[in-house]
């Protein structure tokens, strides 16, 4: 099977779709590790389409947080440590990427922050974006971070998701063979940037998988 056929591109636009590809290219040219990945794209994409009254963001929000999740894992060429900070500099860098500087500075924002430090005006990349795309990259990784504290083990014991919120709070329900506290405990910390974008705490449960 090729490896597009795991996606579904349709929503998106023809230019759109082809950035896709050329993000896909790139990251498997930088040795991604492919169902980690996939997973934390999946789950990321579940809670912007389940939370979408929310964020109020349009589909070229989901496009944007498709591409930084689809990015987010490869600084990992250059190593470990870091590697969040990495994928923003090969982000912008690439010429493997067709985008246009302001698409490089919010895609390359949103993968740096899905792990480590809270976006903040003293990083260059982000206080050159406007204050509209600055609010979008808060909202976007914010969700990115939850997504990749929920298969931290990169094992995909999340099988399913479903997000739900009121005025107080962010409810995850989740499915899988067995609960997996590992990655709730991951959710709950990295679940921080969430907390302050929403202003709402965040409530995770366990459904089992029938």
């Amino acid at each position: 099977m090729n490896t597009e056929d795991a996606f579904d591109w349709s929503i998106y636009s023809t230019d759109q779709q082809a950035h896709l590809r050329a993000a896909l290219q790139l990251a498997q040219a930088c040795q991604y590790e492919a169902p980690h990945t996939h997973q934390v794209l999946r789950l990321a994409l579940r809670l912007f389409d389940d939370l979408r009254g929310l964020h109020g963001l349009e589909n070229e929000g989901r496009f944007w947080l498709e591409m930084a999740a689809l990015l987010h894992d490869i600084g990992w060429v250059e190593g470990r440590k870091g590697h969040h900070k990495a994928a923003l500099q090969i982000i912008l860098k690439t010429p493997l990427l067709l985008l246009d500087p302001r698409e490089r500075l919010l895609i390359g924002s949103i993968a740096r922050y899905h792990r480590k430090a809270l976006p903040n005006l003293r990083h260059a990349h982000y206080a050159a974006l406007s204050k509209a795309d600055r609010r979008s990259v808060r909202r976007l990784a914010a969700l990115l971070r939850v997504a990749d504290g929920l298969d931290v083990s990169h094992q995909s014991r999340v099988a399913d998701l479903h997000a739900s919120y009121d005025g107080k709070s962010v409810y995850l329900t989740y499915t899988g063979p067995t609960p997996a506290p590992e990655e709730e405990r991951a959710a709950s910390q990295k679940g921080d940037l969430l907390k302050k974008v929403y202003k709402r705490r965040l409530v995770l449960q366990y459904q089992p998988a029938f």
